[in-house]
């Protein structure tokens, strides 16, 4: 009865718009589109309409994920329609009222096997959906030979420091995921994961600012997605990529087989980061409570090298039209290894600047990090009869292993003062099991209903092994050799539904999600209370006319802390800089809105604007602390900086994100993305911190015709104010050309980064009560390198089905198809 009560509603209200429109002299022409074979939806076919006589189109509009497309502002009278679509013969109807009933129009596939693919309508760049935005890499040129953390410095409303560290919105706490599925790859070193996957890996990276009640709680910053190329179509192909340069090397292959209903993508890629110096200095001054005053001078150079792979095997099995059953197997590894050798001056003043005793030493150091995991998922999906009804049940594990080693020891110039050393050795493991199944049900054509539960089991144990300097030998401390075990198991269950209202005046998502969280430590003093939260979401979309929208929404998320936060390990490379996890700390809670607008232009142009607001409540931040002594577990360390991740009060970020895109010619594009926010860190029992930060690029492509294009890319970062001090500001700029050849199988880029600037100069801050630092450091940059490409293999096209994936020239084995009319891919 409520259901037929909420049809009858909107029905009114849709009639009654109806007539408004008539009233104003205005009607509109609506349908839907579906494949004539599969009687699915054809989502964004191009839709035309045509003055009588006219050869033509003066309005238009493409069809949504549902094969339905609505042109407004129509004068009444006759008028001529077409629809095409890729791989579809064009459909036309010589004679449509406007005002008229809904049409529903049956698109016939193409009935030829094609030989050969010529691409002349390509995916665009950005793309701005309801739930998120999506950024396709595939052309980008200046990100050609490199990784995933340079394809990320390009994404609207995504920002990348210096380190590799990856904020959304200004928020540093994003969960990320490899196509949809999370991974242990991330856990143990996200900046180690991120440049261990090729730019030539990547399809495509979702944005998900405010992601709705289907996800998971976790990141308080939002989600990434970083969706790896597959292949959906027939035949067997593949592609080939190398490149090497003066800072990076990369290579990937990916083989794809299909034949029918079943199909095979296999892939390898790897790449390594040669070994490069980072001259570095840090200057402290310290005092203690006798008004003693302790000045700390090091100076050194840091060696290090990056090295990482990715394998794995995808299946996929239609079964039936109804049932598709899709399987993966991935196996992968990253690792990195740092040599340095520092000057160290240590000065201790008495109040009155005499000087009580000078300490001059060479610290050697080293350190090792090695991470593999392997991950495999099923995942089953049932369609049904009625559209857009579905059943989706996932399994998906992933095991990582990792492995830290460290090494220390200082030799004293003082005669009388012994050498002092350290080594760590702190392997462990991290496995995560996702359970999930998701049921979607179409009450209406403007109402459809969500839910879903899912379980995840989450282990994570380390050993800590510790070895100290007795004389000339390396003994095994008791002390600091102990065990850490953690597992954590949550249950959620959602709750959503997609709707418009008002004659489609409204398109919308709303849902509350439960998820309830318990957890258990092993570790000595550290218990952790179970917890349950309610996170609710809405996005709300207007559509103001058919090329520009307006859209709000809000949700509610945590950050649970993962295993470098927990970690109780105490790095002690650096025995005046030591750094260590902790176990007791709490979820930070994040309220996130976002307004936003968007706009395309006939010609091309296309703009969005974002607003946003987020609150932050137990935030997670890393706090130094100075002691004059420190003592780990018996061992007396003096003049340290000590770093560890707390729950400090709160945090509050605010500013706008622009992005725009803009043809001036037909060859040259220009591209911009500008954040700017202001962040206020509130500390109870200490002052506020609040300071304006922002981020400016822009990226030009020129196409000078016969297969050859060029590319630059600058980006700027200013400086950020922190807890305790401030981070610096930084710029790069990449230049790249790019040439194809044998119709577009093969290709060869050059490339170049900051190619007048060996270095960026990097100055940082840390104050506290009683201390105050100064880091400063040069980073190698300047590089040089070549990419060559190869596509092999036949390709044979036809339209999947809904949910099956998207056709992407760039993961084609070779090839061109003509597009009829001026339909093209999504």
């Amino acid at each position: 009865m409520r259901t037929k009560i909420q049809v009858l509603i909107l029905t009114l209200i849709s009639v009654f718009c109806l007539k408004v429109q008539a009233q104003d002299g205005k009607l509109s022409i609506t349908g839907t589109v579906i494949d004539s074979l599969t009687k699915k939806p054809v989502d964004y076919a191009t839709v035309g309409i045509y003055k009588q006589g006219s050869t033509s189109p003066f309005n238009g509009a493409s069809t949504d994920a549902k094969g339905v497309f609505t042109i407004d502002n129509l004068p009444a009278g006759d008028y001529k329609l077409t629809v095409d679509f890729l791989g579809y013969n064009r459909h036309t109807l010589a004679h449509v009222k406007a005002g008229a009933q809904p049409l529903q129009i049956i698109l016939s596939p193409v009935q030829r096997q094609l030989k050969t693919v010529n691409i002349t309508s390509t995916v665009p760049l950005v793309q701005n959906k309801i739930d998120k935005m999506v950024y396709n890499a595939a052309n980008d040129l200046t990100a050609q030979g490199g990784v995933a953390i340079d394809v990320l410095k390009k994404v609207p409303q995504v920002t990348v420091d210096i380190d590799g560290n990856v904020e959304l919105q200004g928020n540093g706490n994003i969960r990320f995921l490899i196509n949809g599925k999370p991974s242990s790859i991330f856990g143990a070193s996200l900046a180690d994961a991120l440049q261990s996957i090729p730019a030539s890996q990547i399809k495509s990276i979702e944005v998900v600012t405010s992601p709705g009640a289907k996800y998971d709680a976790s990141g308080t910053g939002g989600i990434i997605n970083i969706i790896l190329k597959d292949n959906n179509v027939e035949g067997i192909n593949g592609s080939v990529n190398l490149s090497a340069g003066t800072r990076r090397e990369n290579g990937s292959f990916n083989l794809n087989a299909r034949k029918g209903n079943f199909g095979v993508n296999a892939f390898f890629s790897g790449n390594a980061q040669l070994r490069r110096e980072t001259p570095n200095s840090n200057n402290r001054s310290s005092t203690d409570s006798l008004g003693n005053t302790t000045t700390l001078f090091q100076n050194g150079a840091s060696n290090f090298t990056r090295n990482g792979y990715q394998s794995g095997v995808n299946l996929e099995w239609n079964i039936t039209p109804h049932d598709d059953l899709t399987g993966s197997l991935n196996f992968n590894h990253f690792g990195n290894d740092s040599k340095d050798l520092t000057t160290q001056e240590q000065t201790k003043y008495n109040p009155d600047d005499d000087i009580i005793s000078y300490l001059s030493s060479l610290r050697n150091s080293s350190s090792k990090f090695n991470g593999t995991s392997t991950d495999w998922s099923l995942n089953y999906r049932k369609t049904f009869d009625k559209e857009g009804q579905e059943l989706d049940v996932l399994y998906n594990s992933s095991y990582g292993k990792n492995q830290f080693n460290s090494f220390q020891q200082q030799d004293y110039d003082n005669v009388g003062v012994p050498s002092s050393g350290i080594s760590n050795d702190n392997p462990g493991n991290d496995h995560e099991t996702n359970i999930s199944i998701d049921y979607t049900h179409p009450i209406s054509k403007t109402f459809t209903i969500e839910t879903g539960a899912k379980a995840v089991f989450e282990s994570i144990s380390n050993r800590i092994i510790t070895d100290t300097l007795m004389g000339s030998t390396y003994v095994p401390n008791p002390d600091q050799t102990y065990g850490f075990n953690y597992d954590r198991k949550i249950y959620a269950y959602y709750l959503a539904s997609t709707f418009s209202m008002f004659n489609d005046f409204l398109e919308g998502k709303a849902g509350l999600r439960d998820e309830y969280t318990t957890t258990s430590v092993d570790f000595q003093g550290t218990k952790i209370p179970s917890y349950n939260i309610l996170a609710p979401s809405t996005i709300l979309m207007h559509k103001l006319d058919q090329l520009q929208s307006i859209k709000l929404s809000f949700s509610y998320r945590i950050r649970r802390p993962d295993y470098g936060d927990l970690n109780p390990f105490y790095n002690i490379s650096d025995p005046h800089n030591i750094s260590t996890g902790n176990p007791n700390l709490k979820p930070e809670k994040g309220y996130n809105f976002e307004l936003g607008y968007n706009k395309s232009f006939k010609q091309g142009t296309n703009i969005n604007v974002a607003a946003f607001y987020r609150y932050n409540t137990d935030d997670l931040q890393r706090f130094t602390t100075f002691y004059p002594e420190l003592i780990v577990n018996g061992n007396v360390y003096d003049n340290v900086s000590l770093t560890q991740r707390y729950n400090i009060g709160s945090q509050i970020n605010y500013g706008l994100n622009l992005y725009g895109s803009v043809p001036v010619t037909r060859k040259l594009n220009l591209r911009s993305n500008m954040f700017i926010a202001n962040r206020v860190i509130k500390n109870p029992g200490s002052s506020n911190v609040s300071g304006l930060n922002y981020r400016i690029n822009l990226n030009a492509s020129y196409d000078f015709g016969n297969d050859f294009a060029a590319e630059t890319f600058i980006n700027y970062r200013s400086s950020r104010k922190d807890i305790q001090g401030s981070s610096p500001a930084f710029y790069f700029y990449n230049i790249a050309v790019r040439k194809q050849f044998l119709n577009k199988k093969a290709s060869i880029g050059l490339t170049a980064s900051n190619p007048f600037n060996k270095y960026v100069n990097l100055t940082s801050t840390t104050n506290g009560a009683n201390f105050s630092q100064t880091n400063y450091r040069q980073i190698p940059i300047r590089s040089f390198g070549i990419t060559i490409s190869y596509k092999f293999g036949k390709l044979d096209f036809s339209k999947k089905k809904e949910g099956e994936g998207e056709f992407n020239p760039e993961d084609s084995g070779s090839g061109s198809l003509p597009v009829p009319g001026s339909g093209g891919p999504k």
